[in-house]
């Protein structure tokens, strides 16, 4: 029997270090683990590794997945619809389709969290914000987002910026 390859859902080990890594080493960076194609579009698996103080995402939803993220080390902060959360190391953030959020490394030292993405297609849109050098404008935003089912609102996010000393 030949052997199955990395593309055809066989098993397979994704050694430490290894996927794309995509983004701005003073901001977030994505380590892309599992992308949907991988996982039949059921899921997909980012690692996102974070800067201190940085802002992973503008305020948004979507309206196709749920996410689902795990604190690996550090302090992740988080807006979930009307409320303001902080997550630990070990803990669990849900993040339910059409509800509103953003989140963020809440400390003054590196965090990184393992985000699963269900059902996949998002996390492209992840590597598209990761080959940007600079924060998109809000029309270029919305147009990117668009095909995704996502909608960002950059005029809520500047306050919870400014508020916990983010960049983004």
């Amino acid at each position: 029997m030949a052997g199955r390859s990395q593309s055809d859902g066989g098993p397979r080990v994704l050694a430490a270090g290894a996927g794309d890594v995509v983004g701005d080493m003073n901001a977030v960076r994505d380590r892309f683990m599992i992308d949907g194609e991988d996982a039949g579009g059921r899921f997909a698996l980012v690692q996102h590794l974070f800067a201190p103080r940085a802002l992973a995402a503008p305020l948004h939803r979507h309206h196709k997945e749920d996410e689902y993220t795990f604190v690996l080390e550090g302090r992740i902060g988080a807006i979930l619809g009307d409320d303001e959360v902080v997550a630990e190391q070990g803990d669990l953030v849900f993040k339910p389709r059409n509800q509103w959020h953003t989140f963020w490394n809440a400390g003054d030292e590196p965090a990184s969290v393992l985000e699963l993405i269900s059902p996949a297609g998002l996390e492209q849109f992840f590597r598209w914000l990761g080959t940007l050098s600079e924060p998109p404008d809000p029309e270029t935003l919305a147009q990117m987002a668009a095909p995704y089912e996502c909608d960002a609102d950059m005029d809520a996010t500047m306050p919870i910026m400014e508020r916990h000393g983010l960049r983004f």
